[in-house]
């Protein structure tokens, strides 16, 4: 059975064939239930992600330690066993945390072609961790940046990581507060509780892309934010379900179910344009889908 660390990962996972793998299981669709979550202690979390096509059945084990912040240690942990979908050999087993990291940044891009301004030039990134690290380095490959800022609870971690891509050429610093006017882009991968922007805030023509919440009880930006955009999740079942932005915007009445205008299949599908303005306020809202993880695992196993 092939095992692939991070390193082999990465670079058997080049950006543009990455988004496009993607795409393309958005658009032909998978078996991908919901995930099944199990809480742990310290506020954690174990998530189990199965995924299967005709040729391929996958499952992820991940685990998500919001205290390992002040451990110094990753905040996710994760595994990925691919497996024939016929005969139920085992393929390979990949490191999970590094294939989550690049699936979601592809997948944020995937929908930025859709909902950002093909021309946007700066990225504010909120976050610092391996999940930020990719969105910055996806963004910087697929959009024609000239800055990248990050901000981050701590700031020594954003202003480590902005040198850290800094030092591969990519326009990134440090700011000491989450200001979101004046950006094309704002990017949140946090573990974030409490709203980090706010939608009186926002310059029209900004798109927003939204990782970090994955649970209902955590959010990145308010309702009035996401009132005043055009939404689409990567899935309308987990996004109405575990989206912590979307759902407590539906609680607290600033939007309701009906103003969800896509799925990420839908836009991919053709069957949405995305964007119709340079002034419109997009947002897209991620959750995981098992069927990302499954794309991404064939390919980094595909032969050659």
């Amino acid at each position: 059975m092939l095992q692939l660390d991070k390193t082999e990962i990465a670079a058997r996972l080049p950006w543009p064939a990455l988004i496009e793998a993607i795409r393309a299981v958005f658009v032909s669709g998978c078996q991908a239930p919901l995930r099944h979550a199990h809480p742990l202690p310290e506020s954690g979390t174990l998530l189990l992600m199965p995924a299967s096509n005709a040729t391929h059945s996958g499952v992820k084990i991940v685990h998500v330690s919001p205290g390992n912040g002040g451990r110094g240690l990753p905040a996710v942990h994760a595994a990925y066993l691919l497996s024939d979908a016929v005969t139920g050999q085992p393929v390979a087993l990949l490191d999970g945390g590094e294939l989550t990291d690049r699936r979601t940044a592809a997948t944020s891009v995937l929908a930025a072609r859709f909902l950002a301004r093909p021309e946007s030039q700066r990225l504010l990134l909120l976050g610092s961790g391996r999940v930020a690290a990719a969105l910055a380095e996806a963004y910087a490959a697929s959009f024609p940046l000239t800055e990248i800022a990050i901000w981050s609870p701590r700031a020594a971690n954003a202003e480590a990581l902005a040198a850290r891509l800094a030092a591969h050429g990519i326009p990134a610093h440090a700011v000491a507060r989450p200001e979101p006017a004046g950006f094309d882009i704002i990017s949140a991968a946090t573990l974030s509780a409490a709203p980090l922007v706010h939608g009186a805030d926002l310059s029209p023509g900004t798109h927003l892309d939204l990782v970090g919440a994955y649970r209902a009880d955590l959010r990145e930006v308010d309702g009035p934010a996401v009132a005043r955009a055009l939404v689409v999740v990567d899935t309308r079942a987990g996004g109405l379900s575990e989206a912590g932005d979307v759902v407590q915007a539906i609680a607290e009445g600033h939007i309701t179910p009906a103003d969800v205008a896509a799925e990420l299949a839908d836009l991919c599908r053709g069957r949405h344009p995305g964007r119709t303005s340079p002034e419109q306020v997009t947002l897209f809202k991620s959750v995981g889908w098992a069927g990302e993880d499954l794309a991404a695992a064939i390919l980094a196993t595909r032969p050659g």
